[in-house]
């Protein structure tokens, strides 16, 4: 299996821009530019793109794993947040806030530092560090 995107750049770095595209037109000429990336632009970026990514894997993952673990959420809510510094992708911070009941916040965590470690975006950013912060959100009892 393959999944397939296109950037096309126009001009010089930091006066330029562009835009990219995926196969399944979830991205279609979606504009980015220098000032996306480095200071407050309001098109995407890479960076962006790879939080989305980040954030959407591990939460497929672990529901998975919650499945397995005999547990079905109700909700998972995760943020990603990827740090660029001088250029560098320095890391992930990923922040979970979970509905899933009868299970405890102990488990959940257990559950959720796997789907950190092993779903695939975590895998493919193994090279820098990932950090995780997990929430059990209580059901209300009226």
């Amino acid at each position: 299996m393959k999944r397939t995107s296109t950037a096309v750049w126009h001009g010089p770095g930091k006066e330029g821009g562009g835009h990219l595209s995926t196969a399944t037109q979830s991205l279609n000429k979606h504009a980015y530019n220098w000032h996306s990336r480095f200071s407050d632009g309001t098109h995407t970026n890479p960076e962006e793109l790879i939080a989305a990514a980040h954030a959407g894997c591990f939460s497929m993952k672990l529901a998975f794993l919650l499945g397995d673990a005999g547990f079905t959420p109700e909700e998972l809510k995760t943020t990603s947040s990827v740090t660029i510094e001088s250029g560098t992708i320095t890391g992930s911070h990923l922040v979970l806030n979970a509905k899933v009941p009868g299970i405890t916040a102990d488990k959940l965590k257990e559950v959720a530092e796997n789907a950190k470690v092993n779903c695939p975006v975590s895998k493919a950013l193994a090279a820098i560090p990932i950090t995780l912060e997990v929430t059990l959100v209580e059901e209300k009892v009226a």
